[in-house]
């Protein structure tokens, strides 16, 4: 089952790294969104269909804790799944955004560990295997 899915990082280098790694676990990818920020993220969300939103935390304009907040706010948005993929340091915050549902992964990580997250996440139907 192809997935389709945003990732949403301000670091250009990020996104192409976070897609790479999800090709490289075997994911089934649909469509591959991007956005730069998470005023972005909510523009994808709002006129495509998406599976999956993997987001990173800091960045300019709307961070990914405003945009999840907004995201589970909305009815046709709060039950697609979410990964954090950050460098975010705050346990508090990072156990507020678990306490949403979210899954979150430190950065660096590797495409194992972006398999085991979002294995649990979406189950293994969105891989090859």
């Amino acid at each position: 089952m192809a997935i389709n899915v945003l990732v949403t990082d301000d670091s250009g280098v990020m996104r192409s790294m976070i897609i790479k790694s999800m090709k490289m676990c075997g994911m089934q990818l649909g469509a591959v969104y991007q956005a730069a920020n998470g005023q972005e993220g909510l523009e994808q969300l709002d006129g495509n269909w998406i599976d999956l939103v993997l987001v990173d935390i800091n960045m300019p304009v709307m961070n990914g804790e405003e945009m999840i907040q907004r995201m589970k706010a909305e009815a046709a948005t709060a039950d697609i799944p979410v990964i954090v993929i950050s460098t975010e340091g705050s346990q508090t915050r990072i156990d507020r955004l678990e306490q949403l549902g979210v899954h979150f992964i430190h950065k660096p990580f590797t495409p194992e560990k972006l398999h085991e997250v979002v294995a649990a996440t979406m189950g293994t139907g969105a891989f090859d295997e």
